[in-house]
């Protein structure tokens, strides 16, 4: 057959069709049998002959597969060359129910995929002699989504995933978790309470005492801390409640735990101590330490006997200075290099996770013993939590091991950035960077230089606003849940006041007296006269009653009541 390319063989598959198209080893209405021209049979191992449409043309799935000599690639409304050429010199008749001859010049293969199609509708890997080349990918992007071929995204662009056809005013966010009650009719179960119950009520009401008692109640380890120190939920809560149960200023009522560790006496004054002293450390590390170092004191003497393995303390930032970091000191030198008083909170509690200080023991998790020096909101946490055998996550080993409570006197601590950044900073001038010692005495803040210099005496309550607001709540001046509280109200310069509370309290003084240079509390009605201030304020500054003998745990729904916090934040998109 005469063609444009006779250097080109003819292509069975392209051979012109006849009127009627027997198919493979049928016999015709003309009475010829037989079987296509270098078509093999059936059975054998060559290909077979792709089916006809009604029109006697190839169907459109097969006319996708059917390649030219030359790699070119034939498809619905696109003729071979062959298939033209047949239909010029055949009387010009049509060549077949699928042929759109004459509506395009240029003859070109169509192949899947939009890579095929943004490069004109020749396959990406196919040369021009019909040879296939070695594929190219597109590197992948990173932190956006990836552009398909032909498309762009650029700012005029439009994304592949544009909502489009949304009526004016409809809003397809994702909706809150009021879609619950609006599609199923579900309602939050009166005995859960969430992690957003208390986020609502106490973090978001800027209530957080930053104690960490959330963190380490949580037995699915769902609630971090956040990079303003504040808790965060990590993961999904699983509304067991115990975040908000064991929160002192969210479910726990401290008061009544008051009662509960220390007995009927212990919510009246200064609670009901065994024995006061004021104390001082007689070795030199102590005119770096606070007051007379007594804490730091007790904390050798329990480690150098073997009654302790590490102690939670604060420690310094190395990035930001006078900036408070939770540390386990495991060592008599590291209790030295981190004597002293640091006046912004560490989430304490929310670092009794052993796999964060694995480096720092020996002794399995289970037989490690350790203290814990907090303030007074932080001691009743602790002690709430051990009060019951209740599951603690990866934070369980470490609310066991605690076997020593220190607790600080404190009537507030700061925010941070409040106190350091905007207060010292940004309003006095002071270089933080060349402060040495920083105290709170007798109603004022005190700062000395790292020479020894006062730069600063200002009544504390000129820095009101840097304080945390969930303090003003506190009633617990001298930490009625401790083993031992320390202090320096009560006491002359250089002299620590030390109140023991428990058996385990007076071990400890009795493990450290004879290091130490002291004699019975100078002035208890200045520890007496401060508490009741303290509880003054606080009442003050309470929107709930203060009741010892009422339950442990606060529902919910009671703290909204008392408070005007939003009773169900899943059902009101909190």
């Amino acid at each position: 057959m005469a063609t444009e390319h006779p250097e080109e063989p003819e292509l069975i598959e392209d051979a012109p069709e006849p009127p009627m198209d027997p198919g493979v080893s049928e016999t015709a209405d003309d009475g010829r049998s037989g079987h296509l021209p270098g078509v093999p049979e059936a059975g054998s191992d060559g290909p077979g002959v792709p089916q006809v449409d009604g029109h006697g043309g190839h169907t459109p799935a097969q006319t996708e597969g059917i390649h030219d000599e030359a790699g070119r690639h034939s498809s619905p409304g696109h003729e071979t060359a062959a298939e033209h050429d047949h239909a010029a010199t055949d009387d010009e008749e049509c060549c077949g129910g699928s042929c759109h001859c004459g509506e395009d010049g240029e003859k070109r293969a169509i192949a899947d995929g939009a890579g095929a199609e943004a490069a004109g509708g020749e396959p990406t890997n196919v040369t021009e002699d019909g040879e296939l080349a070695n594929l190219e990918f597109t590197e992948p992007t990173e932190g956006k989504s990836q552009p398909l071929p032909g498309e762009s995204h650029g700012e005029d662009s439009e994304r592949p995933d544009k909502r489009v056809g949304v009526p004016d005013g409809v809003d397809l966010d994702t909706p809150g978790y009021s879609i619950r009650s609006e599609m199923n009719d579900i309602e939050t179960p009166d005995e859960k309470t969430w992690f957003m119950e208390l986020d609502e009520a106490v973090i978001q009401a800027d209530r957080c005492i930053q104690c960490g008692t959330c963190v380490a109640a949580c037995p699915s380890d769902s609630i971090g801390i956040g990079d303003d120190g504040l808790p965060e939920l990590v993961k999904m809560c699983t509304g067991c409640s115990l975040c908000w149960d064991f929160c002192p200023r969210g479910g726990m009522r401290y008061e009544r735990q008051w009662k509960i560790t220390g007995g009927e006496d212990n919510v009246k004054g200064a609670g009901d101590p065994i024995t006061e002293f004021s104390a001082r450390v007689e070795e030199d590390w102590r005119h770096s330490s606070q007051d007379g170092g007594v804490v730091t004191g007790v904390l050798i003497q329990l480690m150098e006997e073997g009654e302790i393995d590490g102690a939670l303390i604060a420690s310094e930032s190395e990035e930001d200075p006078w900036k408070a970091e939770g540390f386990m000191a495991t060592s008599p030198e590291e209790l030295k290099a981190n004597t002293g008083t640091i006046y912004n909170q560490t989430m304490a509690l929310g670092h009794l996770d052993f796999s964060q200080w694995e480096d720092k023991f020996e002794k399995d998790w289970e037989d490690i013993s350790l203290a814990v020096v907090g303030t007074p909101c932080e001691i009743e946490g602790i002690r709430a939590l051990q009060d019951f055998d209740w599951e603690y996550g990866s934070q369980e080993e470490g609310v066991r091991a605690i076997d020593y409570r220190i607790a600080l006197m404190c009537t507030k601590n700061f925010n941070y950035q409040s106190l350091i950044g905007e207060e010292l900073q940004e309003e006095r001038g002071i270089d933080i960077d060349n402060v040495g010692k920083m105290d709170v005495l007798h109603g004022k803040l005190m700062v000395d230089d790292k020479e020894g210099e006062r730069i600063l005496e200002e009544d504390i309550e000129n820095f009101h606003d840097a304080a945390l607001k969930g303090c003003n709540e506190c009633a617990d001046f001298t930490g009625f849940c401790a083993d031992l509280t320390v202090g320096s109200v009560g006491s002359s310069d250089e002299y620590s006041s030390v109140i023991v509370r428990t058996e385990q309290g007076l071990n400890a003084w009795e493990a450290t007296e004879p290091h130490l240079d002291y004699h019975d509390l100078e002035d208890k009605s200045a520890v007496g006269k401060l508490q009741g201030w303290d509880k003054k304020k606080a009442f003050e500054s309470l929107e709930r009653p203060f009741e010892p003998d009422a339950p442990r745990f606060i529902d919910y729904e009671d703290h909204a009541e008392n408070y005007g916090t939003v009773k169900n934040p899943h059902d009101d998109d909190h």
